[in-house]
C-alpha cells in the first residue's frame, strides 16, 4: 500500500515539477529579468472596431490592441479636430475598449474618416464608405430582419426538402450520388464560412488578435467538439427508436443553422452599416444557393421513413438561426463574435463532411472512387460556386 502511494506521488512530482520551473522563469522575466530583456520600445496601437451615426453625434468603440496603457486625448473627423467624450475614461488598458462619443452634424451616405490620437500623437483612423444611421431595435425592424432571414434561410431549405419523395425513388448508385453531391456542397459552405471569417478578421481586428490563427482555432475546436458529440448522439439515437438516417441529417441541419447563422451576422450587420438594400434579385439569388442545403438534409433522410414533423424540424434548425443571425448583426454587432461564430460553422461542417463519408463507406462505396461519388462531390461544388454568383 505504501508502495503505492509513493509510486503516485512520484508521477504527481514528476508531472508538477516542469509546471513549477515554467513558473518561476516567467516570474523572473516579468520581474528581475524584464529590464535584461526589454531590447526595444513597445509601441502603442488603438484600433476602431465600430463606427455608428447618431442624431448629430459620431460614436466610435475603440480598443486598446497594444501592449502598453494608453490614453485617448484627441478625435477628429476628415482631418477636422472635434472635441469628444470618451466613456468611461480616457485610460485604456491592453484589450480595455472606451466610446468616442464626437458631437457632429453628418449627413447620410456621404464617406467619413474618423481618426483617433493618444497622449504621444499617433493617429488612428477608420475609414466610412457612406454614412447610415445607427441600427435601433425596434418591433418594425426586428420584424424586417425576421423577414429578410425567412426569406434567405427558412424558405429556401424547405424547399429543398421537397427534393426528398425523388431522392427515396432512385437506385442506390444514384443515391450515393446524392450522398456525394451533399459532401460537395457541404465542402463549398465550409470554405465559404472560412472565407468570411478571414474577410471579416482582416477588415475589422487587430493584428494582435492573430485573426487568422483565431479562426484556424475555432475551427479545430469545433470540429473535435462536435465530432465527439456527434459520435456520442449517433450512438444514442441509433440505440433508440430513432434511425442513423435521422442522427446524420440532424448533424448536417446543426452544421448548416451554424453557417446560416453566420449568414445572418452579415446580413444584419450590413444592414446596420447602410452598405447593403435587399434588392429582389439579390434576395433569389440567396434563395437559390440556399435551396440547396435543403437536399443536404434530404439525401439521408430518404433512406429512413418518411416523417414530416422531424423533417420541418431538421429544416427550421438549418434555416431559422439566420433569422437569429440577422438580429445579433444588425443590433449588436462585434467583429470578434462574428469571426468566432463563422469559425465554428466551418468546423461543424467539417464535422458532418467526415460523417457523411463514413457513412458512404458504410453504404458500399468502400474507396469513394466510384464515379458516382466523383461526379456528384464535383457537381453539388460546382451548383453551390454557380449560386454564390448571384448573392
Amino acid at each position: 500500500m505504501e508502495i503505492n502511494q509513493t509510486s503516485k506521488a512520484k508521477i504527481i512530482a514528476s508531472g508538477v515539477i516542469p509546471f513549477a520551473f515554467l513558473i518561476i522563469l516567467v516570474a523572473y522575466i516579468f520581474g528581475p529579468g524584464a529590464e535584461l530583456l526589454d531590447l526595444g520600445i513597445a509601441l502603442p496601437e488603438i484600433s476602431i472596431e465600430k463606427v455608428e451615426f447618431h442624431k448629430s453625434e459620431i460614436h466610435a468603440i475603440v480598443r486598446n490592441t497594444g501592449p502598453i496603457p494608453v490614453e485617448v486625448v484627441m478625435a477628429d473627423v476628415n482631418d477636422r479636430i472635434h472635441p469628444a467624450a470618451v466613456e468611461p475614461d480616457r485610460f485604456l488598458e491592453r484589450f480595455e475598449t472606451a466610446l468616442v462619443r464626437i458631437p457632429f452634424e453628418w449627413n447620410a451616405a456621404e464617406p467619413y474618416i474618423i481618426g483617433i490620437t493618444i497622449e504621444d500623437g499617433t493617429r488612428f483612423e477608420k475609414e466610412i464608405e457612406a454614412a447610415a444611421p445607427a441600427v435601433q431595435p425596434t418591433i418594425e425592424l426586428t420584424g424586417y430582419f425576421a423577414i429578410i432571414g425567412t426569406y434567405v434561410g427558412v424558405i429556401p431549405v424547405m424547399i429543398g426538402l421537397l427534393w426528398l419523395p425523388f431522392i427515396k425513388r432512385i437506385s442506390k448508385s444514384k443515391y450515393h450520388f446524392f450522398l456525394a453531391l451533399t459532401a460537395g456542397l457541404l465542402l463549398f459552405l465550409a470554405i465559404d464560412s472560412i472565407e468570411e471569417a478571414i474577410d471579416v478578421s482582416n477588415e475589422n481586428l487587430s493584428g494582435s488578435f492573430n485573426g487568422d490563427l483565431l479562426v484556424a482555432t475555432v475551427i479545430t475546436l469545433s470540429f473535435l467538439g462536435l465530432y465527439y458529440s456527434g459520435s456520442k448522439l449517433t450512438q444514442s439515437v441509433v440505440s433508440s427508436r430513432f434511425s442513423k438516417p435521422i442522427a446524420i441529417a440532424l448533424m448536417i441541419s446543426i452544421g448548416i443553422g451554424l453557417h446560416n447563422f453566420g449568414e445572418g451576422l452579415a446580413i444584419g450587420a450590413a444592414v446596420g452599416l447602410g452598405s447593403i438594400a435587399f434588392s429582389t434579385f439579390l434576395i433569389v439569388g440567396f434563395a437559390l444557393h440556399n435551396t440547396t442545403e435543403g437536399i443536404a438534409i434530404a439525401a439521408p433522410m430518404s433512406r429512413g421513413k418518411l416523417m414530416i414533423g422531424k423533417l420541418i424540424g431538421l429544416g427550421l434548425i438549418a434555416g431559422s438561426p439566420a433569422i437569429f443571425g440577422a438580429w445579433v448583426g444588425g443590433f449588436v454587432y462585434s467583429p470578434f463574435t462574428a469571426v468566432v461564430f463563422l469559425s465554428v460553422g466551418a468546423g461543424a461542417i467539417f464535422q458532418v463532411i467526415v460523417v457523411l463519408l463514413k457513412w458512404l463507406k458504410e453504404e458500399g462505396d468502400k474507396n469513394l472512387s466510384s464515379a458516382s461519388f466523383a461526379s456528384g462531390f464535383a457537381l453539388g461544388m460546382l451548383i453551390m460556386y454557380l449560386t454564390s454568383i448571384l448573392v
